[in-house]
């Protein structure tokens, strides 16, 4: 039997805005959801907020600069819209060997994310069409 990434639940899903505060007062208007402040990550050429919700989060991402990965996406998506989903492992290391086989990996080495954690991505054309995001984190 082969190993797998031993998945224990969704982090969050994320999606790409072109304003990443307009947004998150949408969500706070519309919804009532509690919104973080937004949160600068120049390593990952985003600017973040958390939609905090009872079972998950959902992840605002607005683009730092041109060269953002998330830029590309407005492009093709000028209004925004769905970016990825981010599941939870115990060990990213462990889980990027047992799925290697598998599916591409967009880095060869974890990441730190948003949360502080170690993070990696799964090319979205092995994971039927959706980029998957590994969260490393730990369970007490």
């Amino acid at each position: 039997m082969q190993s797998t990434a031993a998945v224990t639940r969704l982090n969050h899903l994320a999606i790409a805005v072109p304003d990443v505060r307009a947004a998150a007062a949408q969500y706070q208007a519309v919804l009532g959801a509690r919104v973080s402040e937004p949160q600068a990550l120049p390593e990952h050429g985003v600017t973040v907020v958390f939609v905090q919700l009872e079972n998950t989060k959902l992840e605002l991402l607005e683009p730092l600069g041109e060269a953002s990965p998330v830029a590309k996406f407005l492009e093709k998506n000028p209004a925004g819209g769905m970016h990825h989903m981010c599941l939870e492992v115990c060990n990213v290391k462990a889980s990027m060997a047992a799925v290697s086989e598998r599916v591409r990996l967009l880095s060869s080495e974890p990441k730190i994310g948003a949360h502080g954690n170690p993070v990696v991505f799964m090319h979205p054309k092995d994971m039927v069409g959706v980029l998957t995001e590994l969260e490393e984190v730990p369970r007490s």
